[in-house]
């Protein structure tokens, strides 16, 4: 006789097929899912089968996702975060670093869905014209962004093994550092959370032109909205200056990317989008660990 073993991966799995199967939706389930696929354990050989469920769990949910934003225009913003916030109440998220991509969506997000909430990760290395313009955003729309901070602990054992400006040393070095001042906090600020909503843009790398506007980020289990994907830069700063809204002056100056002062740099003329950070290094390295897909 033929045993069929219902693993409890794929319980959950075929019960989610049928909940969004269903008129009376409510997704806000999905961390807890995605925590019990990511997971298993419940016997040694559950653990693979879960891995691939899991791939097919995030596919059913952003099939159920997709055709609910049907009938809203893709290039409308503002309706689309009304949408998705009506969908995962209060578990929608965007980060924000204050840059010209970061003002327009907190600008959509201020007319549209203010109850998505804004967090930005305080790497402590920051410029001072970001913090003004951080200081400018909340008063221009009445909202207090959240920061999130550096564990102490290990931002502390990190400088003291390997001094205050290590990153300069050697591509690793550089990577620990932005791990331990973006990466761990970015991972704090999205707990909970079931959609992200980024700045991410088609021009910023070539890496970036292959995203989609609505994703699964693999490396932090979320939902990614990328709203100006196919938005130019001239997009941005014509909605910028149409809208008056508060930017970094850094901008005025020549600095397009703009992250941690010391790993960033005005951009020359001709030079590559991101040639002004860490540009002491391959250009094909140059990535922080946020966004990386695995």
């Amino acid at each position: 006789m033929i045993k069929f073993y219902l693993s409890p991966s794929l319980t959950l799995y075929l019960f989610l097929h049928f909940y969004l199967s269903i008129n009376f939706v409510d997704i806000t389930f999905v961390p807890v899912l995605v925590v019990a696929f990511s997971t298993a354990s419940y016997n040694p050989n559950d653990f693979f089968a879960s891995q691939t469920l899991l791939f097919l769990l995030m596919k059913e949910v952003l099939k159920y996702v997709h055709n609910s934003l049907k009938d809203i225009d893709p290039n409308d913003i503002g309706s689309t975060l009304k949408e998705l916030a009506n969908l995962f109440p209060n578990a929608v998220t965007f980060s924000s670093s204050f840059s010209y991509e970061d003002q327009v969506i907190t600008d959509f997000i201020a007319n549209n869905a203010s109850e998505i909430s804004i967090f930005t990760l305080d790497t402590g290395r920051l410029f001072p014209e970001t913090y003004s313009t951080w200081n400018s955003t909340n008063e221009r729309y009445n909202v207090k962004v959240k920061a999130y901070y550096p564990n102490h602990g290990l931002l502390q054992d990190f400088i003291q093994d390997k001094g205050p400006n290590s990153f300069y040393e050697s591509l690793e070095n550089r990577k620990s550092c932005c791990f331990i001042r973006k990466v761990e906090p970015l991972k704090r600020a999205l707990a909970g959370n079931s959609v992200w909503v980024t700045g991410l843009r088609a021009e910023h790398s070539p890496e970036r032109q292959h995203l989609s506007r609505l994703e699964w980020d693999d490396a932090n289990q979320i939902l990614k909205y990328n709203p100006l994907l196919h938005w130019t830069t001239e997009d941005v700063v014509e909605y910028i200056r149409d809208n008056n809204i508060p930017y970094n002056i850094l901008h005025d100056r020549g600095f397009i990317s703009i992250g941690c002062q010391p790993c960033t740099r005005a951009v020359r003329p001709g030079e590559d989008f991101r040639a002004g950070r860490w540009w002491w290094e391959d250009a094909s390295k140059k990535e922080c660990g946020l966004h990386i897909k695995q």
